[in-house]
């Protein structure tokens, strides 16, 4: 479906379904969750692509990059793929196992970007499902644990924040400010706003020399981006639902 509205690194949106362990966002780029999880990502399998340097799995008849080449695809302007969708795997031979069933759910997984069942299997060791149409505008990612959920948040939110919200200097010069993490506490007590659809605009971000905040808005479960971008275009107008708060002098998070 052609969208219509450009994308917006200012603007994140993050949609939690606990019950099938997936989240839907919109403004997290694959090089960012990549990043934010660098002990976590292994070898990829390709279920939708168009990368021209993986290996091919002669069982699955699918391509993967081995784990030394995952820094090139993450280097790739994988969004101008169109449909970008990958299973993380351990080892080659947990593929030349699997059974013709379970190489027809990942292949329906990732031509519909739904499950037949929660798309994690003991072969492989997959910790994520990951499925993207024009990478960072519908991503919908299933966790085999949640926690790498809230530790790629608590590390994407500050890295946005420190690339597009430079703070000036006495002299007036831009400089990218280094911020540390959020903690997992602090984004699981966002829970029942996740559950519902939110959004974090680092556009709208407030700083002064004490502290920093973030606005985030409750504005609803949706699966189509444009109509996300429409509803948030009118309650971004109102008052934020809650702040991410950032103390300078300590250096801590806290929710407000």
């Amino acid at each position: 479906m052609k969208r219509h509205h450009s994308y917006n690194r200012d603007l994140l949106y993050v949609h939690l379904n606990d019950r099938d362990q997936y989240v839907l966002s919109c403004g997290i780029e694959f090089f960012e969750f990549a990043r934010s999880l660098p002990d976590s990502i292994h070898n990829l399998l390709l279920l939708k692509h168009q990368y021209d340097d993986g290996d091919f799995n002669r069982h699955t008849l699918l391509h993967y990059v081995p784990e030394d080449r995952v820094a090139k695809l993450v280097a790739e302007n994988v969004a101008g793929y169109g449909d970008f969708c990958w299973m993380d795997f351990e080892e080659v031979e947990g593929l030349n196992v699997m059974a013709p069933h379970e190489i027809a759910e990942i292949l329906y997984l990732g031509h519909t970007k739904h499950h037949l069942k929660l798309p994690f299997y003991n072969q492989l060791g997959n910790r994520f499902a990951y499925l993207a149409h024009d990478d960072g505008w519908f991503n919908k990612v299933y966790y085999r644990n949640l926690n790498d959920f809230f530790r790629m948040l608590g590390n994407v939110i500050p890295e946005k924040i420190a690339t597009r919200k430079p703070e000036k200097n006495l002299l007036g010069i831009r400089k990218k400010r280094v911020y540390p993490s959020i903690s997992r506490e602090i984004l699981k007590s966002l829970n029942p706003a996740f559950k519902e659809g939110a959004v974090f605009s680092i556009h709208n971000v407030e700083q002064n020399r004490n502290r920093l905040e973030v606005p985030i808005w409750i504005i609803g479960d949706f699966s189509n981006m444009d109509e996300m971008y429409e509803e948030f275009s009118q309650a971004g107008n109102g008052s934020p639902d809650g702040r991410l708060v950032f103390d300078k002098k300590q250096r801590e998070w806290s929710l407000l």
